[in-house]
């Protein structure tokens, strides 16, 4: 731990973290697993289709992808029971269930569950997510635009970049980096920090709290309420999440001592590659939920209407069939690409970016040395939001 675990940018200021407010593009559906109605027999399920009390879904029969792919050709077959006693032995061989990404363990290593989802069960039906479950880039990604699935509020989606037009670019970088370069300097003197808490705790709500004019000393107990929505609407709602984006990318950054090396003087292009490797490889949102409003198909057959889907957008970011080496960070790769924002103008979108830039600008100026502390290296954790929770450095190398 740090000499001075959670310590504060300026005396004044509240100790205790803020309330999180829950993530501000996932609308999660309840966890309780589906309950057969009792007016109706259970009955076991078909191979390849959803659970009873799940929606059925039409054209289960369409092919999963072309030969050649490397995915297999039986992809997003499920057999599973809401009650399996019931039904019996099951053939030789065993049951076929697409494991959930809320399984145990899920929340420390979700690759595994990711990986068996994306070759063998690109749709299935999960009963604890009450939801059909998409895990490929190209489903996941085209269901975060296609206007058949209902949307959440993801920064930089059309309908956000057209709320904000009176936005000073020039004013949020300044107090970007001001803030930045503050936090930076108030641990350089330490022999050890926690990055997390002294500093990527701090510098998305000071920001946002310098950019509306709140003072440091109240910056905690207004920022992710009112004050933060006079800048950003419910961008405002992101600043959690742009902690966990930041503490990610830092964390990817200084565990590959030539990351560091290159980047510690880098040009904003590079800085900026960098970032969005980091939001692809290990983005802040895991699971996003939408609605479909029409049959969509999908690989391994068809979304039905009304249907509640679970976009698995951590599993999407490492897919081979779009990522080559998708589980290693490389901001030199050739073919990049994120999803945790859309592509339009967003105060929260570029906050994420500068905040981004000017963190690791602020850091390496104030600690030319800085590296993880011996021993350390990141833990990240969670199931729906995802980020490391602590950042253990050396600040004098």
């Amino acid at each position: 731990m740090s000499d001075a675990p959670n310590h504060e940018p300026d005396r004044d200021i509240r100790g205790e973290r803020p309330e999180e407010s829950g993530d501000p593009w996932t609308r999660l559906p309840s966890m309780t697993p589906a309950t057969p109605s009792a007016a109706a027999p259970t009955k076991p399920a078909r191979a390849g289709g959803p659970p009873p009390g799940a929606p059925a879904a039409s054209g289960a029969g369409i092919p999963a992808r072309a030969p050649g792919t490397g995915r297999p050709a039986g992809a997003g077959r499920v057999r599973t029971l809401a009650d399996p006693a019931a039904a019996g032995p099951f053939p030789p061989g065993g049951r076929t269930v697409a494991p959930s990404p809320l399984d145990p363990g899920a929340s420390l290593d979700p690759h595994r569950i990711h990986r068996t989802l994306r070759e063998d069960f690109p749709l299935t039906y999960d009963p604890l997510l009450r939801a059909w479950v998409l895990s490929r880039y190209a489903d996941v990604a085209a269901a975060l635009t296609d206007e058949r699935f209902t949307h959440g509020h993801r920064p930089g989606d059309p309908p956000c970049a057209r709320a904000h037009v009176d936005v000073d670019v020039e004013a949020l970088r300044a107090v970007t980096e001001r803030t930045a370069y503050v936090l930076a300097r108030r641990i350089a003197e330490r022999s050890r920090a926690d990055l997390v808490a002294d500093f990527c705790h701090w510098l998305p709500a000071g920001t946002v709290a310098a950019a509306v004019g709140v003072p440091y000393r109240d910056m905690m107990r207004l920022v992710r309420g009112r004050a933060a929505g006079a800048l950003a609407g419910e961008c405002g709602g992101q600043i959690a999440v742009r902690e966990k984006a930041l503490a990610s990318f830092l964390g990817n950054v200084l565990a590959d001592p030539d990351q560091v090396a290159a980047l510690r003087d880098a040009p904003v292009g590079l800085v900026a590659r960098a970032w969005t490797e980091s939001l692809r490889r290990d983005p802040p949102v895991q699971i996003a939920v939408r609605r479909t409003s029409a049959e969509v198909p999908v690989s391994g057959g068809v979304v039905p209407a009304g249907a509640s889907v679970a976009l698995l957008v951590g599993s999407a970011g490492r897919d081979p069939e779009r990522f080559r080496e998708p589980d290693r960070f490389d901001p030199f790769r050739d073919d990049p690409g994120q999803l945790t924002y859309g592509a339009g103008f967003c105060p929260a979108v570029l906050l994420a970016e500068l905040e981004a830039e000017y963190a690791l600008r602020a850091l390496f100026t104030a600690m030319p040395r800085l590296r993880l502390a011996d021993g350390f290296r990141p833990a990240f954790t969670g199931l729906i939001t995802r980020a490391p929770r602590s950042l253990i450095v050396r600040p004098g190398g």
